[in-house]
């Protein structure tokens, strides 16, 4: 099968899914095609049946604002045509999923049919979707999809709460590579000393983070317990946590190592994994986490309860609740019984969604829509 995959290259969790999905489907011998301004973050462009075909924007001085999703079109148009798609897989409603369906309308002009799909993965739902400029081309986008999914239940409730979509919704959860996790080296004397416990955090630093609710906690319960943090990632808001950080005199404590592309080399050290995101569709950090035998501790927004189960694999606190967090976290710093069976416990449960149970949920899906072509 040859199949088109329209994502952005960044660190997010969009991203990072339909990356890794590509590299799975790659290996089971089809034909992968990635479309983006850049070559995804977790993407080797040297491996077998895999494309990258990167979306140039014109930097035409009449452009106040660049082009991006007419660009996108068109290069979606030019990759059907000349590698013969047989569907098109579009991750993130904005702009993915509108720039796919004027790509399918003019594909139609040259005879050919191409099969859209569109995973919504969270912010394009929760937050940028919402806003009232976006929401009309965003409702028509995924009405007019061949199939739609959403990454958890709670995505695909909030889409139909604040959108007019008339079309079924199918729920197919984030994944993760269980084999990746398995029996690697880790250097975990580099941040830890005698035993020292090591919390981590792995994001895109955007606001929705609240990457700050997690240095606040950490500073209680470095009052209580030691501790290391490590923070992962870069983004918009990395300068101002640096600066708290500072501020808090907390900084000999808590290591900044930006991006980097196989986390799981990280989160190996790591025993107590963070996420205090304010809206969260899923949590593939914290899946991917869990799959490197971190207990999560986490804010119990969105998609994230169907993850991190409260007080099985970790805890589950309100958005903004420091005092709960750091509760939490000393709690299973100074009982290192229970933090080793939340461990386990983690692993099990990250284990349900591994790859292998998933990504044949997606083939079923192209092989359904590809039928439904030809009825």
């Amino acid at each position: 099968m040859r199949i088109g995959i329209a994502c952005y290259p960044t660190y997010g969790g969009s991203g990072v899914l339909a990356t890794e999905l590509g590299k799975a489907l790659a290996d089971q011998g089809h034909e992968i095609h990635f479309i983006t301004y850049k070559v995804p973050v977790r993407l080797n462009v040297l491996a077998k049946n895999i494309h990258f075909h990167e979306v140039n924007v014109s930097q035409y001085p009449l452009f106040e604002y660049k082009p991006y999703e007419l660009v996108l079109t068109s290069k979606i148009v030019d990759v059907a045509r000349y590698e013969k798609l047989d569907v098109l897989h579009v991750h993130y409603a904005i702009p993915h999923a509108s720039a796919a369906y004027m790509a399918k309308e003019i594909l139609k002009s040259h005879g050919i049919n191409l099969p859209i799909i569109t995973t919504l993965h969270g912010t394009d739902i929760t937050l940028v979707g919402k806003d009232p400029s976006f929401e009309p081309v965003i409702t028509f986008a995924i009405n007019n999809s061949d199939a739609v999914t959403a990454v958890s239940d709670s995505l695909k409730n909030d889409t139909f709460k604040n959108f007019g979509v008339n079309r079924p919704i199918e729920v197919i959860h984030n994944f993760v590579n269980m084999e990746k996790y398995e029996d690697k080296p880790c250097k975990k004397h580099l941040f830890s000393e005698d035993g020292e416990v090591v919390i981590s955090h792995v994001s895109n630093f955007r606001k929705v983070k609240r990457i700050q609710d997690i240095i606040h906690s950490f500073k209680l319960v470095r009052e209580k317990v030691n501790a290391k943090l490590l923070l992962v990632g870069e983004g918009p808001e990395r300068n101002q946590m640096e600066k708290l950080c500072r501020d808090l005199k907390i900084c000999d404590q808590v290591h900044f190592l930006g991006n980097i592309q196989n986390v799981e080399e990280v989160l190996c050290l790591s025993d107590i994994f963070m996420l205090t995101s304010e809206s969260e569709s899923f949590g593939l950090a914290a899946l991917e986490a869990m799959a490197a035998k971190n207990a999560v501790i986490s804010s119990n927004t969105g998609g994230i309860p169907e993850v991190n189960e409260h007080g099985v694999t970790g805890y589950l606190s309100k958005v903004g609740d420091i005092e709960d967090l750091a509760k939490n976290t000393i709690e299973l710093i100074e009982d290192r019984e229970k933090l080793e069976q939340f461990k386990k416990n983690a692993y099990e449960k990250a284990k349900t969604f591994d790859i292998s149970q998933i990504m044949p949920i997606y083939l079923e899906l192209y092989d359904r829509v590809l039928a439904s072509q030809w009825t």
